[in-house]
């Protein structure tokens, strides 16, 4: 296929961030340049999570994208690169027919980057097949730190909810930890839960996926017992980014 469509962005650092994040859970995916925006739906190597990234048309100075295309990229270099963009400078995506990605960035002069389109053999997940039974809206900040908290603690962090109650927390034999938040307080800006549910999951992975608490000032989780988590990072007319992860089924 014969493509050239062009992409600019004046303040790249919602692209660096995110993908710097992403580059931490998978090194290899699928973006795709469309009407609407570019996005990627990708699992990990060992299919324990799934990330899910948008960023929207609106984000871009100009975006014009002439046909759907499917860019197969290693996102650790994509992230090299982009770490090289200051936050004042201009980014231009350049997709042509020739098997590379170009980015220029124009700042204290002008540079440019060349990437190659690889081939990427991962099948994008079914997520549109889950349902979660209730979702909790948070602070950001709350998210980070609850984690950070079940980080000193153990390798696993456990998921509780209920319609009037939030809870996370870690433990072994020894030590613990607990954040705990009820419907009113503060930092817990909305819970829908019909039921109580609980769950585990893996914590190398959750805190990672929990950098991207820096992109947005709220954060939805959306889970059930043994069931995967969604979290979703959303800025309104630019990003969304979101993880699926897979329970760590308790015996």
């Amino acid at each position: 296929m014969i493509f050239m469509s062009s992409l600019t962005l004046t303040n790249a650092d919602v692209l660096k961030n995110a993908v710097a994040i992403i580059s931490e859970i998978i090194d290899e995916g699928v973006f795709t340049f469309g009407p609407n925006g570019m996005s990627m739906l990708s699992p990990d190597r060992t299919m324990v999570a799934v990330v899910d990234f948008k960023l929207l048309s609106t984000a871009f100075e100009e975006y014009k994208v002439d046909n759907q295309v499917e860019v197969g990229l290693n996102i650790t270099n994509l992230s090299n690169i982009l770490r090289r963009v200051k936050g004042t400078d201009k980014l231009t995506i350049n997709l042509e027919s020739k098997g590379k990605v170009e980015l220029v960035v124009e700042g204290d002069g002008k540079r440019r980057f060349e990437l190659p389109i690889i081939n990427v053999s991962l099948e994008k997940p079914p997520i549109d097949q889950l349902v979660f039974p209730g979702r909790i809206d948070l602070e950001s900040g709350i998210l980070e730190s609850g984690v950070e908290d079940a980080g000193v603690i153990g390798d696993s962090v456990i998921f509780e909810a209920s319609p009037e109650l939030f809870k996370l927390s870690a433990k072994t034999d020894t030590t613990s930890s607990q954040l705990e938040l009820k419907k009113g307080d503060n930092g817990l800006l909305d819970i829908k839960m019909q039921e109580p549910v609980r769950a585990r999951y893996p914590l190398d992975y959750l805190k990672k996926m929990a950098k991207a608490c820096k992109l947005t000032n709220q954060v939805s989780l959306e889970f059930g017992t043994d069931y995967p988590l969604r979290l979703s990072f959303k800025e309104l007319d630019k990003v969304n980014l979101s993880f699926i992860l897979a329970p760590r089924v308790e015996d």
